[in-house]
C-alpha cells in the first residue's frame, strides 16, 4: 500500500502544474516563415546601337565598378567625329572672320572706287555745262548735249551704290550675321560632344559590383541601341522575402533579428528586417497550399550577410523570428 502524499507534496505538484499551463511554449512562441532568397540584378544594356567587338565576361565572373564590360566597333563614329570637327573648325573661321570686320584693302578699295567715280562725274558736269553754252550759241547738237546729261545722271547713281557699298564695308558685319554664325559653330561644337559621347559610350563599364549571372550578347553581332549585354547581380546584398500574416506581423519590427536556415546546411545564419510592406496582398502561389494562398499577407524583407558567399538568388530558405522580449 502506497503512504499518501502530504499535503504540502500536493501544493507543490498543482503548483507546477499550473505553472506550466501559464507558460506558452518556446516553439509556439516564434514565427516561421518561408521564402526565397533574392538580390539586386542591374541589367547592363548598350546606349549605342553597332557591331559588338568585345565581350570579356563570362557567367559567374566578378565585376568590380568601373570595370569594362564590352566594347563596340568605333570605325563609324571615328569617322562621324572627323566630319564634325571639320564643320567646326569652319564655324569657328566663319566667325573669326565677321568678328574680326572688314579687311584695310577692302576699305582702300572702296575708297579709291569712290575718288574715281566723283572725278568722272566732275569731268561729266563741265562737259555738260560747256556744251550747254555751246547749244545755247549754235555750236552744239541737243544729242550732244542730251548724252553729257544722261552721262551725269548716270555717274550720280553710280557715285551713290559706291558710297553705299563704302558705308557697309566701314560698319563690318550686321550683329543678325554675327549671332546667325555663332549658332552654327555652337551647333557644331554640339554635334562634336554628341559624337565624343557615342564614342564614350561604345565603352561600357559596370555600373556597380557584382557577379555576371546572364551573358546576352556575343562579339560578332550586330546590336541595336538598348540591347542587353549582361545581367550583374549583387550578390554581397541579398535578402530573404517572405510573407507574414496580420497577427504575425503585429510582433515584428524593422531591425529584429532573425534566424536563417538554408537546406544543406546544419548551421543558423543571421538576418534582419529591413523591411515591411505596408499594404496587403495574397500570398503568391509558388507559397503554401491552396488553401493558404487566399489569405492576405504582407510581404517582410531581411537583410542578409554574405560575406562567406552561403546565399544564392532563387534558393530556397526557412526565417525564424526571435522570440518577443517580455
Amino acid at each position: 500500500m502506497n503512504p499518501r502524499p502530504s499535503p504540502a507534496t500536493r501544493l507543490a505538484v498543482i503548483a507546477g502544474i499550473a505553472l506550466a499551463a501559464c507558460t506558452p511554449s518556446r516553439d509556439h512562441s516564434r514565427i516561421h516563415a518561408s521564402g526565397h532568397v533574392e538580390a539586386t540584378e542591374v541589367r547592363v544594356a548598350a546606349k549605342i546601337g553597332g557591331r559588338l567587338a568585345e565581350l570579356p565576361l563570362q557567367e559567374g565572373s566578378t565585376v568590380r565598378a568601373g570595370e569594362v564590360v564590352a566594347r563596340f566597333e568605333t570605325v563609324d563614329l571615328d569617322n562621324d567625329l572627323a566630319r564634325a570637327r571639320s564643320e567646326l573648325a569652319a564655324a569657328e573661321a566663319r566667325l573669326a572672320l565677321l568678328l574680326a570686320g572688314t579687311r584695310r584693302e577692302d576699305l582702300d578699295r572702296a575708297a579709291a572706287e569712290v575718288a574715281r567715280i566723283e572725278a568722272d562725274l566732275a569731268g561729266a558736269r563741265r562737259d555738260l555745262e560747256r556744251l550747254d553754252g555751246l547749244a545755247s550759241r549754235g555750236s552744239a547738237t541737243e544729242k550732244a548735249r542730251d548724252d553729257a546729261r544722261t552721262r551725269v545722271l548716270v555717274l550720280e547713281k553710280a557715285l551713290a551704290a559706291a558710297q553705299a557699298e563704302q558705308a557697309k564695308a566701314k560698319a563690318g558685319p550686321r550683329p543678325q550675321e554675327i549671332a546667325q554664325v555663332r549658332a552654327q559653330r555652337d551647333a557644331a561644337a554640339a554635334l562634336v560632344a554628341t559624337v565624343q559621347q557615342r564614342l564614350a559610350d561604345a565603352t561600357v563599364v559596370a555600373p556597380r559590383d557584382g557577379v555576371v549571372t546572364q551573358r546576352a550578347a556575343e562579339p560578332g553581332e550586330v546590336l541595336p541601341v538598348g540591347a542587353l549585354l549582361v545581367v550583374l547581380t549583387a550578390v554581397d546584398q541579398p535578402w530573404l522575402s517572405v510573407y507574414l500574416d496580420e497577427p504575425s506581423l503585429s510582433r515584428i519590427h524593422i531591425g529584429d533579428r532573425v534566424l536563417v536556415r538554408v537546406d544543406g546546411r546544419r548551421e543558423s545564419f543571421e538576418g534582419r528586417v529591413s523591411h515591411v510592406a505596408k499594404v496587403a496582398e495574397f500570398t503568391p502561389k509558388n507559397v503554401q497550399t491552396p488553401e493558404e494562398r487566399a489569405k492576405l499577407v504582407f510581404k517582410v524583407k531581411l537583410a542578409l550577410d554574405n560575406r562567406d558567399g552561403v546565399f544564392k538568388p532563387g534558393m530556397p530558405a526557412d526565417a525564424y523570428f526571435e522570440e518577443p522580449a517580455r
